[in-house]
């Protein structure tokens, strides 16, 4: 099944992306993102997942993970204290994603030493801390699943989409 995704649509998606990147400490859900899109949930997850190579749940989980390497880094918080200021429910459910993302548990990634990036200004260093998606938590990369940015104004279609109960 191919997934068309409009310049229109791609502009709600992205006003869904801003509320996940602004808001990700907030219990979010793909029902209120969609509504922020103005689609359905099974269409916004489709089409996000289309336009951006990631599911939104994906996508939030990444940003989450993201801010709790800043604040791990910082040294101030537990893990625990980390995992709610983030706006995960399950200590379980993040450790096993940060573990997956950063390649180590969140409290190794504490305990170790960060003192050398602390010179680096924040907007610098979250490009190269971004998690990877499987691979290793090396400097550098991005997230992988760049997604589609069309420049000649043209649908972009994408493959395979996921199923909309899969978010």
């Amino acid at each position: 099944m191919l997934v068309r995704v409009t310049i229109e649509d791609l502009v709600r998606l992205r006003r869904a992306r801003d509320v996940m990147d602004r808001d990700y400490a907030q219990p979010l859900d793909v029902p209120a993102l969609a509504d922020v899109a103005l689609m359905s949930p099974g269409h916004f997850s489709r089409s996000f997942r289309a336009a951006f190579g990631e599911t939104p749940y994906s996508y939030l989980m990444t940003r989450r993970v993201e801010r709790a390497k800043a604040l791990l880094r910082r040294g101030d918080l537990s893990v625990t204290e980390v995992c709610f200021a983030v706006g995960c429910t399950s200590l379980g459910s993040f450790s096993s994603r940060f573990t997956e993302l950063v390649g180590e548990s969140p409290s190794a990634y504490r305990a170790r030493g960060h003192g050398a990036g602390a010179a680096i200004p924040a907007c610098v260093a979250k490009i190269f801390t971004r998690p990877l998606r499987n691979g290793p938590s090396s400097g550098g990369g991005q997230s992988s699943g760049g997604g589609a940015s069309p420049g000649n104004g043209e649908p972009v279609r994408i493959g395979e989409a996921e199923s909309a109960g899969a978010s």
